[in-house]
């Protein structure tokens, strides 16, 4: 059956998400697997294991364009490189899934992102073999997965709060009349506290109360974090919810300060919340307390990106002349009352939002710079697994929050 591909690759998780050409719109999980290139004794690279400390490279893809390379061993790999092989690893393991090749591929990026980090990744994606793609903004593809639910009208703003593992971001995005999103205000956090850092703070909690002897487990407190009822038990020691809440609560407060701030004086339709770090039902409270509007999500926040990606690539494929408006369907809703509850309604929409505003297939603005053919293509065909993979869940202490 024909698809398209949409891929998000994250500082500790990359995903991807398929939409059918000849079904319904939304997309779904088929691959995630951890953001790990491993440089092997062999001089092979595989992939999803955290290897030897000198000889793995994770969070390259927030370093694409930058000058300085990572070291790998011996060798040296500019950041656009690393997320290029990844990506073409990503593409053949879900090919040999489908039995054949998808019609598209989109890939997210930051909204950052100008020309030049674009070029340089479409460069490296080429050199790999990767020709048809398409990039897409963060925030864009966040948008695209909530217009699959959720009727968006023209000139609508929705706000976008991106918490991960290891990046905040805020973002106001509008519909235009030619059902295109433009970039209202995007804000990138710099001082913020992620969801690795509430990792940190929730060790720290268990700590103080074990003693300075006392060992505790970040995977440990990670995931009982992501899965916090009214208390955890983390090492014998049990921690309520209200505890913790009272402990992350200057965070809460700072995030969700940029976050009004970002806004100004748009009043957004609805707020999206993207990344692993949402699933803290403290965020989406604070969230609600703070504006006037539904604040939503789904329930693994951190699958939105590649969804949406994926539906953005279905837009370049077919155009959104072919996609009826969409009517409001399930999804996670935090009210202000701190309680959750789920409108339901029927998906009889795809979302016609052509990602062609820039165009989805650009001349792009820059000219791109070839990548040297020496190594990528070496490695291109020494690429190897490693581990194991899943199809619509990570597994074990890698299913990180967000990976952006």
């Amino acid at each position: 059956m024909a698809y398209v591909l949409g891929v998000d690759v994250g500082t500790t998780r990359t995903t991807a998400a398929v939409c059918r050409l000849d079904g319904a719109r939304e997309a779904e999980i088929a691959l995630v697997v951890p953001s790990f290139l491993q440089l092997t004794d062999a001089g092979t690279f595989s992939v999803g294991e955290f290897g030897t400390p000198g000889w793995t490279a994770t969070g390259f893809a927030r370093r694409v364009g930058d000058a300085v390379p990572l070291s790998l061993g011996p060798e040296t790999c500019p950041a656009e490189e690393l997320t290029a092989l990844l990506i073409m690893w990503v593409i053949g393991e879900v090919v040999a899934r489908e039995g054949e090749q998808p019609r598209h591929v989109a890939v997210s990026h930051p909204a950052v992102w100008g020309p030049y980090r674009r070029g340089q990744l479409y460069a490296a994606l080429r050199a790999v073999g990767v020709h048809d793609v398409t990039l897409v903004p963060e925030p864009f593809a966040a948008a695209e997965n909530h217009a699959v639910r959720s009727r968006v009208v023209p000139d609508s703003s929705l706000a976008v709060f991106s918490l991960g593992s290891h990046a905040f971001s805020t973002s106001v995005v509008r519909r235009s009349q030619n059902r295109t999103f433009d970039l209202v205000n995007h804000v990138e956090g710099v001082d913020h506290h992620t969801g690795a850092d509430f990792d940190d703070l929730l060790a720290a909690l268990v700590r103080s109360r074990l003693g300075k002897d006392g060992v505790v487990s970040v995977a440990e407190c990670e995931a009982a974090k992501r899965a916090f009822g009214p208390s955890v038990v983390i090492s014998g020691i049990e921690i309520t919810r209200d505890e913790f809440v009272e402990e992350i609560r200057p965070s809460i407060d700072h995030l969700v300060s940029t976050f009004t701030r970002a806004l100004g004086a748009v009043q957004p339709d609805a707020v999206l919340l993207v990344g692993g770090g949402c699933r803290m039902t403290a965020i989406g409270d604070a969230l609600s307390a703070a504006v006037d509007c539904r604040v939503l999500a789904e329930a693994a926040p951190e699958h939105s990106v590649a969804k949406g990606a994926a539906v953005a690539a279905r837009l370049v494929v077919l155009g959104p002349e072919s996609e009826p408006e969409p009517i409001e369907t399930s999804v996670l809703v935090h009210t202000r009352e701190a309680s959750l509850r789920f409108p339901v309604g029927e998906i009889a929409h795809p979302d016609d939002d052509e990602f062609t505003a820039p165009p989805p297939r650009p001349p792009v603005d820059v000219s791109p710079l070839e990548l040297p053919p020496r190594r990528v293509k070496r490695v291109a065909s020494v690429l190897k697994p490693a581990g194991r993979r899943s199809g619509s869940r990570s597994d074990s202490k890698y299913d990180d929050e967000d990976g952006r």
